[in-house]
């Protein structure tokens, strides 16, 4: 949705029109689960932190001011959501979700090299594994910038941090998921060598 058409639906709903809520619903409940389900590695933890998420939403929808997209603000509901569970849990031993459980694999390709398809699965369970090792901050920023494609105004929006921060964190981030893969063994792609490269990373490739 355009930001133009997602304004005019929150003015429906604030006008009375409480069923038009729904069209927001729909529009981003993909989303909102897959950022929840990313970080909480749960699929049960994402859909009450996305239930969560949207009755929030509603809740203080009068609140919204449209200095951002209605979408990105929600991801900030869902992302702050996902921490504070994040914290609040007890550490207790569960399985990493495949790309199966997670919903995100690609479909098989009969005519690719099957040691190669291996090889890039084994890839991506590894940074996926990778990512379960990051602290929470780290793990939410890298999801924002490599999986949704926010830009850093936009990260910004969601965590509250300034840009320069969110730069700096989702550097220092790539950095921590490269020392853990190389220190696992698994094979991870020099940095490139130009700047706009580097904004773009290793990581989304293999995601």
């Amino acid at each position: 949705m355009t930001r133009e058409e997602e304004r005019l639906v929150i003015l429906q709903v604030l006008a009375g029109d409480a069923s038009r809520f729904e069209v927001l619903v729909r529009a981003y409940e993909k989303g909102v689960y897959n950022l929840a389900l990313r970080m909480l590695k749960n699929e049960q933890d994402a859909l009450d932190a996305s239930q969560e998420a949207f009755f929030r939403a509603w809740r203080a929808l009068e609140d919204f001011r449209g200095d951002s997209k209605f979408s990105v603000w929600l991801y900030r509901m869902t992302s702050n959501i996902c921490l504070d569970m994040l914290r609040r849990a007890s550490r207790r031993p569960e399985a990493s979700l495949t790309d199966e459980e997670g919903g995100e694999a690609d479909l098989p390709d009969p005519a690719a090299d099957p040691h190669r398809a291996l090889e890039r699965r084994e890839v991506r369970r590894a940074i996926r594994e990778g990512l379960d090792r990051l602290e929470p901050e780290f793990r939410q920023v890298l999801l924002l910038r490599e999986m949704d494609g926010l830009t850093y105004d936009e990260i910004g929006q969601v965590t509250g941090l300034e840009p320069g921060t969110v730069k700096s964190r989702i550097f220092r981030a790539r950095r921590k998921l490269a020392a853990i893969l190389t220190e696992r063994g698994n094979f991870f792609a020099p940095e490139p060598s130009n700047e706009e490269e580097k904004e773009g990373g290793g990581v989304r490739a293999q995601l």
